[in-house]
């Protein structure tokens, strides 16, 4: 299968808002992602082409770890999407390998997610509580995940990590 990852460009706009409602079952992460482009918080927005379709796209924007003292920027995957029917091939991972590759050389010293449990550690991601930061949403702490793109960025830092104000509208 030769999957083709790249930027999204304004073409891609439609395809993306169909793979996201069909691997959802639903407009909201479709809805999120126009919000998120349409405010120009998005880190950064990949696509995965198959024969000219796209079949996949993920989605990265900024997170802040907040604090008493500081706030500290990282960046938040998601929504990643594939289209259902293109699951289970090796898409999300190579959408996922090429976004945490993008943010480390964007600068971006760690990514968090809210994600399954089985699927991100193969990237590297642990759960965040083992940096005594939390989520701003009541989840299961094995589903809120870091993955440090500089070994030792998170040191020192603790807190509540904080998604843009438009993900509460999910």
């Amino acid at each position: 299968m030769n999957i083709i990852i790249r930027h999204e460009i304004a073409q891609d706009i439609p395809e993306i808002r169909k793979v996201n409602t069909a691997a959802f079952g639903t407009n909201a992460e479709a809805g999120l992602v126009d919000a998120l482009r349409d405010e120009g918080v998005i880190l950064l927005s990949h696509v995965a082409v198959l024969k000219n379709t796209i079949v996949g796209h993920i989605l990265f924007s900024p997170v802040v770890i907040e604090s008493n003292t500081s706030n500290f920027p990282v960046a938040g995957l998601g929504p990643m999407a594939v289209l259902p029917e293109h699951q289970r091939k090796g898409i999300g991972s190579k959408l996922v390998e090429a976004g945490l590759q993008e943010c480390l050389s964007q600068g971006h010293p760690a990514v968090v997610v809210l994600g399954h449990p089985r699927f991100y550690p193969r990237f590297g991601f642990v759960p965040l509580k083992q940096y005594s930061i939390t989520s701003e949403y009541d989840v299961a702490p094995e589903v809120f995940m870091v993955k440090e793109l500089r070994q030792g960025a998170l040191a020192g830092h603790t807190g509540i990590a904080k998604y843009h104000h438009l993900f509460n509208e999910l």
